[in-house]
């Protein structure tokens, strides 16, 4: 795996993050969370898709590595829906 493959996922996380955090209405940070929560999203939703039998709808092949894009949208706008639930617990009402 090159640099440019490696900077290629990360772009593609980021951006599918930050939908993710734009679907749900809360950014948890800037562009490296967005990466974070793209990667962690991608996890959550394979994870997810495979535990229910669903097909990969749209996943990009970087290197030999596919990346699905969808499953991580949704990954990621779970995953930040549950950070926002735990950072309104844990700190009050956010205005």
């Amino acid at each position: 795996m090159t640099l440019l493959e490696i900077v290629l996922l990360l772009a593609i996380a980021a951006i599918c993050g930050a939908l993710g955090q734009a679907l749900v209405g809360y950014s948890v940070g800037g562009c490296l969370t967005s990466i974070i929560v793209g990667v962690v999203g991608a996890y959550l939703g394979l994870w997810a898709a495979r535990s229910f039998d669903l097909p990969t709808f749209f996943a990009l092949n970087v290197g030999g590595n596919t990346f699905p894009v969808i499953w991580s949208i949704l990954g990621a706008a779970v995953f930040s829906a549950v950070l926002g639930l735990l950072n309104r617990g844990a700190t009050g009402r956010r205005y």
